[in-house]
């Protein structure tokens, strides 16, 4: 049935490094421009990244189970925003913030790619777009999985 068969496949995206992987991102983000603001230096977002690892956690967005370079999907939806929203806050971060995570993953020594995935950027154009509705970003990853 495949009906059932892309219900237990959507279920199966639902995990925070899959399938929620960019509203992860866009939390993680969001908390950098809670804590240092929009005025924050690459020095200050360096300090950031460190502290979020030395807590344990992992900058998400970042890293491939299969790819070993920056995900050519970032790169298409970066120069997308390159285009089309320069100046908007948010893609400032993440433009900033490809910057300054993988050189500290690659400090860090642990990370075998330390490069950006499609997660690091996806959300942010969904919510530049005034696609805001978080829940549905899995939905809209699947679907595009399914239709493939």
């Amino acid at each position: 049935d495949p009906y059932l068969s892309f219900g237990a496949g959507m279920c199966g995206l639902a995990g925070p490094l899959h399938g929620l992987a960019n509203q992860e991102v866009l939390v993680f983000l969001t908390k950098v421009r809670e804590q240092l603001g929009d005025g924050y230096t690459q020095d200050q977002l360096k300090e950031f990244v460190w502290s979020t690892l030395k807590s344990g956690k992992v900058i998400p967005g970042y890293g491939h189970a299969v790819l070993r370079k920056t995900d050519p999907r970032y790169i298409c939806q970066r120069e997308f925003a390159l285009k089309n929203l320069p100046d908007d806050p948010m893609f400032r971060l993440v433009s900033d913030t490809f910057k300054v995570v993988p050189e500290v993953l690659l400090e860090l020594g642990k990370v075998k790619n330390p490069w950006p995935n499609v997660d690091a950027h996806s959300g942010v154009l969904l919510q530049y777009y005034n696609m805001t509705e978080m829940n549905y970003y899995t939905v809209l990853f699947g679907v595009s999985r399914a239709l493939g």
